[in-house]
């Protein structure tokens, strides 16, 4: 078994819940009507597409869950930049226990292979810019440890985890505060270290500096207003570009001097992995 873990992230529990939710009440009933008991099976998970690897330790807790002796030998790296038709994982061991878990296993590698893949892109795009590229909060409720792991595998960064670890005063904060800086005072006055600000206009820039933001997010803003909020926050503190950002803009924008460029997409929008499992009896 891969020494495989994350922070905030029970692989056991959501293994065990992602099997139950599949199995319900009566089990894989198409496996256990068709396949004996003990007949064994060989199979190997392969990619049809070019890919960027993520996920491989978990499809093989899954695989394991219901086949603890299951033979497995992971073949690419997390993180690992494969060609189309490379083979990622062999398995030997209980047929049953495989058809079961193949579903499970192969959707999850999948969803964070896809989204490393465009991660990626993104960050090659951006390559030689000076700008780093974040991800966002923009995640399926329930797997956002996952899917930022998979947007790290693909070489960003992640922006906050959560609601938790830093504020992030938007225009409805500013509407009931009566303004930027009133809305960054209270954040200031409740011990917030993380205070990230997202500003809409030029304006805006000096009064959440003057006020103790510790991060601008410079949301929708032409190439031009880019460059002068760069310029007037001066290095203070990090700047963001954020809002609508495309693989073929994404260059230009980190080309305007900001310290991140952050992308929704990467988690709200990239396409699976086309992988497969084929197996064959042992």
């Amino acid at each position: 078994m891969s020494d495989f873990s994350l922070p905030g992230f029970d692989l056991n529990a959501f293994v065990r819940s992602t099997l139950a939710e599949d199995l319900g009440s009566g089990g894989d009933i198409t496996s256990m009507a068709t396949i004996p008991a003990g007949a064994r099976f060989s199979g190997v998970m392969d990619s049809r597409d070019a890919i960027i690897v993520a996920g491989l330790p978990i499809a093989e807790a899954f695989f394991r869950a219901l086949d603890p002796a299951m033979e497995i030998e992971i073949l690419a790296k997390e993180g690992a930049k494969v060609d189309a038709g490379s083979d990622l994982m062999r398995l030997h061991g209980n047929a049953r226990a495989m058809l079961t878990a193949e579903r499970s296993a192969l959707n999850t590698v999948q969803h964070l292979s896809g989204i490393a893949t465009m991660t990626r892109q993104y960050v090659d795009a951006l390559a030689g810019t000076g700008a780093t590229l974040l991800d966002t909060r923009k995640t399926i409720p329930g797997l956002r440890v996952l899917e930022k792991y998979a947007t790290r595998t693909g070489g960003a960064t992640n922006h906050r985890m959560g609601l938790w670890d830093a504020a992030m005063i938007k225009d409805n904060h500013v509407a009931v505060a009566g303004s930027v800086e009133e809305a960054v005072r209270r954040a200031v006055d409740a011990g917030i270290e993380r205070i990230i600000v997202e500003v809409d206009r030029v304006a805006q820039v000096e009064p959440a500096l003057n006020a103790g933001a510790t991060h601008l997010l410079l949301d929708n803003m032409s190439h031009d207003e880019l460059r002068q909020c760069v310029a007037l926050v001066g290095g203070k503190v990090p700047t963001e570009a954020s809002g609508g950002v495309r693989l073929d803009t994404i260059r230009d924008i980190g080309a305007t001097g900001v310290t991140y460029v952050s992308v929704g997409r990467l988690t709200q929008s990239a396409p699976a992995a086309d992988i497969g499992l084929d197996f064959a009896l042992a």
